[in-house]
Protein backbone atom coordinates (compact mmCIF):
# COMPACT_ATOMS: atom_id res chain seq x y z
CA UNK A 1 0.00 0.00 0.00
CA UNK A 2 1.06 3.62 -0.78
CA UNK A 3 0.77 6.12 1.92
CA UNK A 4 -1.91 8.25 0.96
CA UNK A 5 -4.02 4.26 1.26
CA UNK A 6 -6.33 2.51 -1.68
CA UNK A 7 -7.67 4.11 -4.64
CA UNK A 8 -11.25 3.81 -4.26
CA UNK A 9 -13.76 5.12 -6.70
CA UNK A 10 -15.61 8.59 -5.57
CA UNK A 11 -19.38 7.90 -5.18
CA UNK A 12 -21.09 10.90 -4.23
CA UNK A 13 -24.36 12.33 -3.65
CA UNK A 14 -27.24 10.23 -1.09
CA UNK A 15 -29.63 7.45 -1.97
CA UNK A 16 -31.32 4.90 -0.41
CA UNK A 17 -28.93 1.90 -2.27
CA UNK A 18 -25.47 3.54 -1.55
CA UNK A 19 -24.46 1.02 1.58
CA UNK A 20 -25.32 -1.52 -1.12
CA UNK A 21 -22.84 0.97 -3.54
CA UNK A 22 -20.08 1.45 -1.13
CA UNK A 23 -20.48 -2.30 0.25
CA UNK A 24 -19.66 -3.68 -3.50
CA UNK A 25 -16.64 -1.00 -4.52
CA UNK A 26 -15.04 -2.09 -0.52
CA UNK A 27 -15.41 -5.71 -1.79
CA UNK A 28 -13.76 -4.63 -4.90
CA UNK A 29 -11.00 -3.21 -3.13
CA UNK A 30 -10.63 -6.28 -1.02
CA UNK A 31 -10.60 -8.36 -3.95
CA UNK A 32 -7.85 -6.55 -5.85
CA UNK A 33 -5.48 -5.95 -2.73
CA UNK A 34 -6.70 -2.18 -2.91
CA UNK A 35 -6.95 -3.07 1.08
CA UNK A 36 -4.39 -5.03 2.25
CA UNK A 37 -4.86 -7.62 4.42
CA UNK A 38 -3.30 -6.79 8.22
CA UNK A 39 -4.44 -3.75 7.46
CA UNK A 40 -6.69 -1.26 10.11
CA UNK A 41 -9.50 1.04 7.93
CA UNK A 42 -11.60 3.36 9.39
CA UNK A 43 -15.07 4.49 8.29
CA UNK A 44 -13.97 7.82 8.50
CA UNK A 45 -11.08 7.64 6.16
CA UNK A 46 -12.71 5.42 3.78
CA UNK A 47 -15.04 8.19 3.61
CA UNK A 48 -12.94 10.84 2.98
CA UNK A 49 -12.06 8.46 -0.22
CA UNK A 50 -15.45 7.95 -1.28
CA UNK A 51 -17.20 11.31 -1.21
CA UNK A 52 -19.82 10.44 0.90
CA UNK A 53 -20.53 10.59 4.58
CA UNK A 54 -18.89 7.99 7.18
CA UNK A 55 -22.22 6.61 7.49
CA UNK A 56 -22.92 4.42 4.70
CA UNK A 57 -19.00 3.65 5.01
CA UNK A 58 -19.59 2.55 8.77
CA UNK A 59 -22.76 0.52 7.71
CA UNK A 60 -20.86 -1.38 4.86
CA UNK A 61 -18.17 -2.28 7.19
CA UNK A 62 -20.60 -3.63 9.77
CA UNK A 63 -22.17 -6.25 6.40
CA UNK A 64 -18.44 -7.13 5.52
CA UNK A 65 -17.71 -8.12 9.16
CA UNK A 66 -20.48 -10.30 8.91
CA UNK A 67 -19.21 -11.79 5.75
CA UNK A 68 -16.27 -12.41 7.59
CA UNK A 69 -13.71 -10.17 5.23
CA UNK A 70 -13.38 -7.92 7.81
CA UNK A 71 -13.07 -8.13 11.65
CA UNK A 72 -13.53 -5.05 13.95
CA UNK A 73 -11.13 -3.39 15.94
CA UNK A 74 -11.95 -1.77 19.01
CA UNK A 75 -11.85 2.17 18.52
CA UNK A 76 -9.46 2.20 15.62
CA UNK A 77 -11.78 0.61 12.79
CA UNK A 78 -11.84 -2.83 10.75
CA UNK A 79 -8.91 -5.10 10.13
CA UNK A 80 -9.02 -6.94 6.62
CA UNK A 81 -9.12 -10.65 7.25
CA UNK A 82 -5.81 -12.72 5.67
CA UNK A 83 -6.57 -15.73 3.39
CA UNK A 84 -4.27 -18.13 3.81
CA UNK A 85 -3.03 -20.20 0.37
CA UNK A 86 -4.54 -23.23 1.33
CA UNK A 87 -7.89 -21.54 1.00
CA UNK A 88 -7.40 -20.00 -1.71
CA UNK A 89 -6.31 -23.50 -3.27
CA UNK A 90 -9.90 -24.62 -1.97
CA UNK A 91 -12.14 -21.69 -3.01
CA UNK A 92 -10.80 -21.97 -7.05
CA UNK A 93 -11.16 -25.79 -6.89
CA UNK A 94 -14.87 -25.09 -5.79
CA UNK A 95 -14.96 -22.20 -8.35
CA UNK A 96 -13.65 -24.67 -11.44
CA UNK A 97 -15.95 -27.31 -10.37
CA UNK A 98 -18.97 -25.59 -10.68
CA UNK A 99 -17.89 -22.94 -13.26
CA UNK A 100 -16.55 -24.86 -16.21
CA UNK A 101 -19.03 -27.35 -16.59
CA UNK A 102 -22.07 -24.99 -16.41
CA UNK A 103 -20.35 -22.32 -18.58
CA UNK A 104 -19.96 -25.22 -21.08
CA UNK A 105 -23.18 -26.02 -20.79
CA UNK A 106 -24.65 -22.67 -22.00
CA UNK A 107 -23.42 -22.96 -25.21
CA UNK A 108 -26.20 -25.54 -25.92
CA UNK A 109 -28.62 -23.80 -23.94
CA UNK A 110 -28.29 -19.77 -23.46
CA UNK A 111 -30.21 -17.91 -25.95
CA UNK A 112 -28.26 -15.91 -28.19
CA UNK A 113 -29.60 -12.52 -27.16
CA UNK A 114 -28.41 -12.92 -23.58
CA UNK A 115 -25.00 -13.96 -24.53
CA UNK A 116 -24.61 -11.15 -26.74
CA UNK A 117 -26.49 -8.67 -23.77
CA UNK A 118 -23.21 -9.53 -21.74
CA UNK A 119 -20.71 -7.94 -24.57
CA UNK A 120 -20.89 -4.74 -22.74
CA UNK A 121 -19.60 -6.07 -19.36
CA UNK A 122 -16.99 -8.18 -21.65
CA UNK A 123 -15.68 -4.44 -23.18
CA UNK A 124 -16.04 -3.02 -19.65
CA UNK A 125 -13.20 -5.52 -18.28
CA UNK A 126 -11.05 -4.59 -21.22
CA UNK A 127 -11.13 -0.96 -20.76
CA UNK A 128 -10.72 -1.36 -17.01
CA UNK A 129 -7.81 -3.41 -17.96
CA UNK A 130 -6.18 -0.35 -20.15
CA UNK A 131 -6.91 1.96 -17.60
CA UNK A 132 -5.42 0.15 -14.87
CA UNK A 133 -8.43 0.24 -12.95
CA UNK A 134 -8.60 -2.71 -11.00
CA UNK A 135 -11.41 -2.15 -8.81
CA UNK A 136 -13.37 -1.41 -11.61
CA UNK A 137 -12.01 -4.56 -13.37
CA UNK A 138 -13.59 -6.66 -10.35
CA UNK A 139 -16.71 -5.20 -10.67
CA UNK A 140 -17.25 -5.65 -13.97
CA UNK A 141 -15.40 -9.49 -14.16
CA UNK A 142 -17.88 -10.08 -11.47
CA UNK A 143 -21.34 -9.00 -13.35
CA UNK A 144 -19.56 -10.68 -16.61
CA UNK A 145 -19.25 -14.06 -14.56
CA UNK A 146 -22.43 -13.68 -12.21
CA UNK A 147 -24.55 -13.06 -15.31
CA UNK A 148 -23.24 -15.67 -17.62
CA UNK A 149 -23.87 -18.10 -14.38
CA UNK A 150 -27.60 -16.75 -13.65
CA UNK A 151 -28.12 -18.21 -17.65
CA UNK A 152 -27.97 -21.51 -16.37
CA UNK A 153 -31.45 -20.90 -14.74
CA UNK A 154 -29.78 -21.56 -10.73
CA UNK A 155 -30.08 -19.13 -8.37
CA UNK A 156 -28.38 -20.76 -5.44
CA UNK A 157 -25.19 -21.73 -7.60
CA UNK A 158 -24.80 -18.83 -8.29
CA UNK A 159 -24.80 -17.33 -4.78
CA UNK A 160 -22.13 -19.93 -3.95
CA UNK A 161 -20.06 -18.35 -6.48
CA UNK A 162 -20.54 -15.36 -5.64
CA UNK A 163 -19.50 -16.03 -2.03
CA UNK A 164 -16.55 -17.52 -3.24
CA UNK A 165 -15.56 -14.83 -4.87
CA UNK A 166 -15.73 -12.02 -2.28
CA UNK A 167 -13.51 -14.38 -0.54
CA UNK A 168 -10.79 -15.07 -2.93
CA UNK A 169 -7.88 -12.50 -3.64
CA UNK A 170 -6.15 -11.16 -6.60
CA UNK A 171 -3.11 -9.41 -5.44
CA UNK A 172 -1.65 -10.26 -8.51
CA UNK A 173 -3.30 -7.72 -10.63
CA UNK A 174 -1.56 -4.79 -9.74
CA UNK A 175 1.74 -6.48 -11.03
CA UNK A 176 -0.20 -7.66 -14.32
CA UNK A 177 -1.40 -3.73 -14.49
CA UNK A 178 1.74 -2.57 -14.01
CA UNK A 179 3.69 -4.70 -16.63
CA UNK A 180 1.05 -4.04 -19.31
CA UNK A 181 -0.41 -7.65 -19.35
CA UNK A 182 -3.76 -7.20 -17.56
CA UNK A 183 -5.42 -6.35 -21.15
CA UNK A 184 -4.37 -10.05 -22.31
CA UNK A 185 -6.35 -11.72 -19.56
CA UNK A 186 -9.12 -9.49 -19.58
CA UNK A 187 -9.72 -10.17 -23.91
CA UNK A 188 -10.65 -13.94 -22.63
CA UNK A 189 -13.84 -12.98 -21.56
CA UNK A 190 -14.54 -11.71 -24.98
CA UNK A 191 -13.04 -14.95 -26.65
CA UNK A 192 -15.29 -16.66 -24.20
CA UNK A 193 -18.42 -15.04 -25.11
CA UNK A 194 -17.36 -15.52 -28.93
CA UNK A 195 -17.00 -19.41 -28.38
CA UNK A 196 -20.09 -19.46 -26.51
CA UNK A 197 -22.01 -17.70 -29.26
CA UNK A 198 -20.30 -19.68 -31.89
CA UNK A 199 -21.80 -22.96 -29.59
CA UNK A 200 -18.15 -24.32 -29.10
CA UNK A 201 -18.79 -26.41 -26.40
CA UNK A 202 -15.14 -27.20 -26.30
CA UNK A 203 -13.49 -24.01 -26.83
CA UNK A 204 -15.91 -22.63 -24.06
CA UNK A 205 -14.60 -25.69 -21.86
CA UNK A 206 -10.85 -24.66 -22.50
CA UNK A 207 -11.81 -21.18 -22.30
CA UNK A 208 -12.73 -21.33 -18.68
CA UNK A 209 -10.03 -23.87 -17.46
CA UNK A 210 -7.51 -21.62 -18.53
CA UNK A 211 -9.05 -18.21 -17.26
CA UNK A 212 -9.77 -20.12 -13.54
CA UNK A 213 -6.38 -21.16 -13.68
CA UNK A 214 -5.08 -17.48 -14.32
CA UNK A 215 -6.91 -16.36 -11.52
CA UNK A 216 -5.16 -18.86 -8.82
CA UNK A 217 -1.58 -19.30 -10.31
CA UNK A 218 -1.23 -15.55 -11.29
CA UNK A 219 -3.81 -13.00 -10.01
CA UNK A 220 -3.54 -14.43 -6.37
CA UNK A 221 0.22 -14.64 -6.31
CA UNK A 222 1.01 -12.12 -3.21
Amino acid sequence: MTARGPALPALGGRGPSYRERVADALRAALIAGELRPGEVYSAPGLAARFGVSATPVREALLDLAKEGLVDAVPNKGYRVTAVSERQLDEYTQVRALIEIPTTAALAGTAGTAALAALRPAAEEIVGAAEAGDLIAYVDADQRFHLGLLALAGNAHLVEVVRDLRRRSRLYGLTALAEQGRLRASAEEHLELLDALLARDREAVHAVMTRHLGHVRGLWAAP
